[in-house]
């Protein structure tokens, strides 16, 4: 059930998310124009994008934890703000050492963003926060899907490359005035005791005890530390889509630049598909803890594929299918964590974005190291390693699942929280 007072706010981070979408494929849809104008390669680009994990990854945890202490609002708009400047600075950048730093400035924006929207959601819609989540996933397809079309657009017509850039600045900037106007949802607010497929307060109250000993209760050094493990291994599969996807395109395949770039098109028409149904099945049929299981098995199945079927026609389904089964994966895992640890969102929140900046900051550079020494080839073949490993972790967590919540078994999915 969603609350009606909090849609206005919700649109605005809904919003946000979609600029994101194009903001998180940015550097890499711009290879060709930004090793250019900056005066290094495709190593150097990677290294942006590890400068940006850098800033993420030193300043998530502690966001998440004042943000728990002073409110949402504050940092998703200064999310915004700092957004705006990065875009507007890249383009405009005299030296790489200069888009380093905005870089940097870029990855503290992506961590007020996450410590800040996750939290607001799950306390507009407390008692539909799987999907309220996983919608976030939703816009940030279609962001990413629009991005490469406008790129195409701008190289047809002779169109500074820049302006791919400009346009999504403008609007995060004015997106950040109408949020702070907004009033967000209250942080104390309390589920509704007794709703079907809830997490009651007594039982919240049990979730959250970090350092349980029973073994009908949550264990933080096994599915806690494997949750988080998730959060490493599902954006290191994303991350190595989006970089590289286009270059698999071109090296591999065949494919000309254009071509190569609407990859990510269909990529992420998979992903926004996967949301839809996601939002649907979540509802009645299926549990966020399993789909983190189910949806990593299907990728695997996919970028097999991708490597053992060398053409276009194949790249295309392939790239579908990679979209809708990695779609969603992060944000209910955070979901899955909420429900297991329940004391405070923002902290939960900095868990798991913490591994996802690990991931941000190590995965470009050791991608663009194994593409300088090797073939494209190699860079998908880690894919699969690491697709496995999130399967191994997956299991394990589902069957902690069901020792910690047997109850649970025949109620629906959707997941309230205790926010004491």
């Amino acid at each position: 059930m969603m609350k009606r007072s909090s849609i206005p706010v919700a649109t605005g981070l809904y919003v946000n998310y979609l600029l994101f979408g194009m903001f998180n494929i940015m550097l890499a849809s711009h290879m060709s124009f930004l090793t250019e104008h900056l005066h290094t390669d495709q190593a150097g680009i990677s290294l942006l994008v590890s400068a940006m994990g850098f800033g993420r990854l030193f300043t998530l945890y502690i966001s998440g934890v004042l943000s728990d202490r002073y409110g949402r609002k504050p940092f998703i708009v200064a999310a915004g703000l700092l957004m705006a400047v990065f875009l507007v600075g890249i383009p405009l950048s005299p030296t790489f050492e200069m888009a380093m730093v905005l870089a940097v400035l870029a990855g503290v924006a992506n961590s007020f963003l996450d410590s800040g929207t996750y939290p607001a959601l799950i306390e507009a819609f407390p008692q539909s926060s799987g999907s309220a989540t996983v919608l976030v996933r939703g816009f940030i397809s279609i962001g990413a899907a629009f991005l490469p079309l406008m790129i195409i657009f701008f190289m047809n017509h002779d169109i500074f490359y820049g302006f791919s850039f400009f346009i999504p600045a403008l609007i995060f900037a004015l997106n950040a005035i109408y949020l702070f106007r907004m009033k967000f949802p209250d942080m104390r607010v309390q589920p509704n005791k007794g709703q079907s497929g809830g997490t009651s307060v007594s039982s919240a109250k049990q979730t959250g005890n970090l350092k349980a000993n029973d073994p009908s209760k949550p264990r933080f050094w096994q599915e806690g530390v494997c949750l988080i493990l998730l959060g490493f291994t599902g954006p290191t599969l994303l991350y190595i889509v989006q970089l590289w996807l286009p270059t698999f395109g071109q090296q591999f395949i065949g494919m000309t630049e254009s071509e190569s770039l609407r990859l990510l098109v269909y990529y992420n028409m998979g992903s926004l598909v996967s949301v839809f149904v996601l939002v649907i099945v979540l509802r009645k049929w299926v549990k966020p803890v399993h789909i983190i299981l189910i949806y990593p098995c299907i990728s695997l199945l996919a970028f097999g594929a991708l490597l053992l079927f060398k053409s276009g026609a194949a790249a295309i389904i392939c790239a579908s299918v990679i979209g809708f089964s990695i779609s969603g994966v992060l944000q209910l895992t955070l979901t899955v964590m909420s429900e297991f640890f329940s004391q405070r969102k923002g902290q939960i929140t900095g868990f798991i974005y913490t591994a996802t900046s690990l991931s941000y900051t190590l995965i470009p550079v050791f991608t663009g190291f194994l593409l300088k020494h090797s073939q494209i080839s190699s860079v998908f073949m880690l894919a699969i390693i690491v697709n496995a490993l999130g399967i191994a972790l997956a299991v394990f967590v589902n069957f902690r699942y069901s020792a910690v919540f047997p109850a649970k078994r025949e109620l629906s999915p959707q997941i309230v929280l205790d926010t004491k």
